[in-house]
Formats: structure tokens, C-alpha cells, sequence
């Protein structure tokens, strides 16, 4: 299997080859891969103008027209699911295993988004509250909020690129889209088989752009929602340049789990292990710090070294390889020199810390000073350490101890610690004996304070992308 020599964009449902400018490397290799048409401003404001005239023929398509369309994508992509596994292996350097798995992540949530198209309800309210509304009846429904301008990030260009495509769809929005320009096959790919859809014109635009070039997917004011998956400095930067439009920001972590001294280690160990170092640790839910108790944090360490030392690296096409290369050889210095810093200030490297281009070493540390980077930023790498505790409360109290809050795991077996931490852990979701790095297509994703505003998650998605439309009905007879 190989890459086509050179992809298109899509312009109003139709691919287009005006360039070759954008280079996409092999990951691993560093090699480039293949050649991307990139859109300029002109292309850009073509696409939103196509959108805009899209707007009313895709608030009119019927449900049962939707559902086709994203049934239609779901048999696709089943079809073509090694030739996107294998696109995304080299685009993203992303292990071979973990992009199968995400191939199958993107056909679920086409398919969540095929079942909820035509559940998008409303409600009949009463409004006789009292006595002047009497002989008053409400009703409202959902009505698609317009053309949808949407920025997709690298580390899961599939899936995050499909959270934004189809529940967009399943409601009757247009969109231009922006995929990250370091891994654009997966959302072309997709276009590709939107464009065999009978979707109307300029239902949808896919155009890969510089980010210099890109200010058009922001401040637009035609567009009426923009939804993006990235990094936190940027994503609040796109907000405070939007101007009107509705903003849905899923941003970045340091993502935390807490090993109670009741854990099953050795599961712990595995779930954590997968958490940390799953490709490449590049993941906003991707364990970071891991909080151990006191009584358990020995033996828990020494198999969480062990096990560790263990995984293999290399080529992400090979079948045994665990962790791969990061996405270039400058995000891997920086987090390397993260790891410098914190071993500087007192910190114990337990296992890993090499670097060889873009491949990192899995790497454990402990004994971190947590006023540096490791802990108050974003690793977004294979790099976790370890943080001894004996009190519940103060483990939570660590966790919330940050200025990100997107998920938390926790490993306990007493149901009111469970209960503490929903109720206390300022995070938008608690996963209970697993990782945060766990997540399911169809619940309610997102987080709080720098991790992003609203939700991602079929359902939740549509909602964003409606808005409500109240109708009032006065029976004069009563």
C-alpha cells in the first residue's frame, strides 16, 4: 500500500488541484510523503461564500437524507479502512495499531451521527404559569445554526476532524473545515467521500492553509460557530478575535490519576502505562501526573518502571511498536529540554529520557519540583512522573492544583472517595478505575478553565451547532 503521489482540496463539494505547495512528511522517516493542494485567502472566502448559499438547502434537507449521507460515510470508511489506517501511520507517525483503532473511532462516531440525525427533538412547554398566560401554549424546536467554521489538530486528524464534520451534518450545517497542516490526508480523505454524496453545493469545503493564511475561519463574520481542537495559547487567542460567533474550544491538559492504596496495581500499572505512552503520549488526555498513595507507592513505582522500560519503539508501522516518533524533531526537543529542566531542579529520571530526532524515550520521573514546566504545562509527549500522598482530599487537591481541567482518573474501590472526587475535582469528566485518557465518542468531552468551553460528543455537538426557536400559540377561545 502507498500514498497517492499528490492530494486535492475540496472546494463546495468539489476537489480541486490548484497546487502542490504543501509537503507532508513520513513522521518517522522525515521524508515527505506526498504533495497537498493548499488554499489560499481567495480559496477561502470561496468556501465560506459557498457555505453561506448552502445554508438554506442543508436546513431543508429531510432527517432521513442526513442519516443516508452519514450511513453512506460509514460504509466508506469501513471499506477504506486499511488504506486510512496506513494514510494516517505516515502522516501522523501514529503506531499502526493505535491507527486502527482510530479509523474505528471515526467510524463510530459517523455512525452515533447517523443514529441521532434524526432524534434532533424539541419540547411543548406549558406556559400557563399564571393567570395572564393563560390559553397560552409553547413550543421549541432546534434549527441548524448556519455556516460552522471548523480547525482540526494533528494528533488525532480523523477522529477530531470527524467530532466536527458529522454532527454538523446530522443537524443541516455547512462548513469550511482547516486541517492541521501537518496531517491533512485524513480529512481530505474524507472529503472525498462526502463528494460522492448528493450533499447540496457547498455543503462542505476541506481546505488545508498555512495559519498565516487562515484569519478568514476565525473572524468571518458570515460564519456563525467556530469549533477548535487544538493547542490553549491559540484556541483563546481564535476566541477573542471570533467577533459574534459562537465559540467551541477543546484545548489542551496535564491530564492527572490517583492510585488509591485499594488499586488493583497491576491493572493500574497497565491502564497507566497505556495512559502515559499510547501514541506518543500525544494525546490532551494523556496521564501526566500520576498520584500514588503512600502505602502502595513503592511496589506500584517498580512495576510501573519495569513495565515501561519495557515498551517498544520504533517504526510505527511495525506491529509491536508501542511508541512512535512525535509529530517533528522540535516538539521532542522541547519536551526533552523540559525533562532537563526538571532533573536540574532536583527531579530523579526512574526510566527513559533519550532522545533521537523525533523519537523520545518513554520516560518516568519523580521527586518534580511543581513550579516547573513538566507539571504546569502541557507535556503532550511520552513523559509522566510520580507524586506520593496519604490523605484523599490533599491527592484532589494536587489534581485540581492546575490551571488546566479536562479529565481525571481515578483507582479506588470506596465508593464515597468516588463521590468526593465527582463532586470535587474541578475537570470536565471523572473516569473511575481507568485512566482520563479514556474516552467514548458518544459522551459529553470537554473540560473547564484552559482546557476549552463546550463539549464535544454527537449529541452535544448538535447542540451547539442549533440554535432553540420557540414558538407561542394563544387560543383566544379560552
Amino acid at each position: 500500500m502507498k500514498l497517492q503521489d499528490k492530494y486535492p482540496l475540496y472546494l463546495a463539494n468539489e476537489a480541486q488541484q490548484p497546487n502542490t505547495d504543501l509537503k507532508v512528511t513520513d513522521k518517522y522517516t522525515g521524508e515527505v510523503a506526498t504533495l497537498v493542494a493548499l488554499a489560499d485567502a481567495k480559496t477561502i472566502d470561496k468556501g465560506i461564500e459557498w457555505a453561506v448559499k448552502a445554508a438554506e438547502p442543508m436546513a431543508k434537507m429531510a432527517s432521513y437524507e442526513r442519516q443516508a449521507v452519514l450511513q453512506h460515510c460509514v460504509d466508506r470508511f469501513t471499506e477504506r479502512k486499511d488504506e486510512l489506517a496506513y494514510a494516517l501511520c505516515i502522516e501522523a507517525g501514529k503506531p499502526i495499531n493505535d491507527s486502527r483503532g482510530e479509523v474505528g473511532r471515526l467510524i463510530d462516531t459517523f455512525r452515533i451521527a447517523a443514529e441521532e440525525s434524526v432524534r434532533m427533538t424539541g419540547e411543548v412547554q406549558p406556559l400557563d404559569i399564571s393567570p395572564r398566560a393563560k390559553g397560552y401554549q409553547g413550543i421549541w424546536k432546534r434549527v441548524p445554526i448556519g455556516p460552522c467554521s471548523f480547525i482540526s489538530p494533528f494528533n488525532f486528524p480523523l477522529n477530531l476532524a470527524a467530532h466536527k464534520i458529522a454532527p454538523a451534518i446530522a443537524v443541516g450545517c455547512p462548513f469550511v473545515m482547516k486541517p492541521a497542516s501537518r496531517t491533512p490526508l485524513g480529512a481530505i480523505i474524507m472529503g472525498e467521500v462526502l463528494a460522492e454524496t448528493n450533499l447540496p453545493k457547498g455543503a462542505f469545503s476541506i481546505l488545508p492553509a498555512a495559519r498565516d493564511g487562515a484569519d478568514l475561519f476565525t473572524t468571518d463574520d458570515r460564519l456563525k460557530l467556530l469549533s477548535f481542537t487544538g493547542s490553549p495559547d491559540v484556541g483563546w487567542d481564535l476566541k477573542a478575535r471570533c467577533g459574534k460567533k459562537k465559540v467551541v474550544l477543546e484545548l489542551g491538559g496535564n491530564a492527572a490519576v490517583v492510585i488509591d492504596h485499594d488499586a488493583d496495581l497491576d491493572d493500574a500499572v497497565e491502564r497507566t502505562v497505556f495512559g502515559a505512552f499510547y501514541q506518543s503520549g500525544q494525546s490532551c488526555i494523556g496521564v501526566q501526573r500520576i498520584l500514588v498513595h503512600d502505602q502502595v507507592y513503592d511496589a506500584f513505582k517498580a512495576k510501573l518502571v519495569k513495565r515501561t522500560a519495557g515498551l517498544i519503539a520504533g517504526s510505527p508501522h511495525d506491529e509491536k511498536t508501542f511508541v512512535g516518533p512525535m509529530i517533528d524533531v522540535k516538539e521532542a526537543q522541547r519536551l526533552d529540554n523540559w525533562i532537563q529542566e526538571a532533573t536540574a531542579k532536583g527531579a530523579t529520571l526512574l526510566c527513559g529520557g533519550k532522545r533521537e530526532g523525533a523519537m523520545l524515550e518513554a520516560t518516568l520521573l519523580e521527586n518534580v519540583d511543581l513550579e516547573t514546566k513538566i507539571n504546569r504545562e502541557e507535556a503532550f509527549g511520552p513523559v509522566a512522573f510520580l507524586i506520593r500522598f496519604s490523605d484523599w482530599h490533599e491527592a484532589l487537591r494536587i489534581v485540581n492544583d492546575s490551571k488546566f481541567g479536562l479529565q481525571a482518573g481515578i483507582f479506588t474501590r470506596d465508593i464515597f472517595k468516588i463521590l468526593d472526587a465527582w463532586d470535587d475535582l474541578d475537570v470536565g469528566g471523572v473516569v473511575v478505575n481507568d485512566v482520563p485518557s479514556y474516552r467514548v465518542d458518544n459522551m459529553p468531552y470537554g473540560g473547564v478553565k484552559d482546557s476549552g468551553i463546550g463539549r464535544e460528543g454527537i449529541r452535544f455537538a448538535m447542540e451547539d451547532m442549533t440554535e432553540i426557536r420557540n414558538l407561542v400559540i394563544r387560543r383566544r377561545s379560552v
